[in-house]
């Protein structure tokens, strides 16, 4: 998905989000949101943004960075990232993608949205609407955020 701006020059979308995914049913256990991130690391280690605390996972496991008008996954670990099965280095990334750290690992998927996800809009409408200008609620200012 490709998000025009204003100017009509075409950016990436502008909205990742991150989801752990449960390895037994494939669904998320854990949603992280990133609103005009142009980086975004995940591994072991505490100043990541997503950190996984997973053995196999390295402690700077891999990054995803905007490149112009799209994304991209670049693994640094050491026991790999993987997509179908198949180790990746580098990969672009498309809507809805699914890759694993490590052949047993965390198995993410990465959603990429030109908007802030509707749930999220709603809560932000009725705390502007309610409270003026007091801070958002902790998790909700992380999930925002990204951190």
């Amino acid at each position: 998905m490709i998000h025009k701006s204003l100017s009509g020059v075409n950016l990436a979308p502008n909205v990742v989000t991150v989801s752990l995914r449960s390895p037994s049913h494939s669904v998320p256990i854990q949603q992280w949101h990133f609103t005009d991130q142009p980086i975004i690391k995940i591994g072991r280690c505490a100043d990541n943004h997503i950190v996984l605390r997973s053995s196999v996972v390295s402690r700077y496991h891999l990054e995803l960075r905007r490149m112009g008008n799209r994304w991209k996954l670049i693994n640094f670990g050491n026991n790999g990232t993987y997509k179908d099965g198949q180790p990746i280095t580098e990969l672009e990334i498309q809507n809805e993608t699914i890759i694993r750290l490590a052949l047993s690992g965390p198995q993410l998927q990465i959603d990429l949205s030109a908007t802030v996800p509707e749930p999220l809009l709603k809560l932000l409408r009725h705390h502007d609407s309610g409270t003026g200008n007091q801070p958002l609620p902790g998790r909700l200012r992380t999930m925002l955020s990204g951190s």
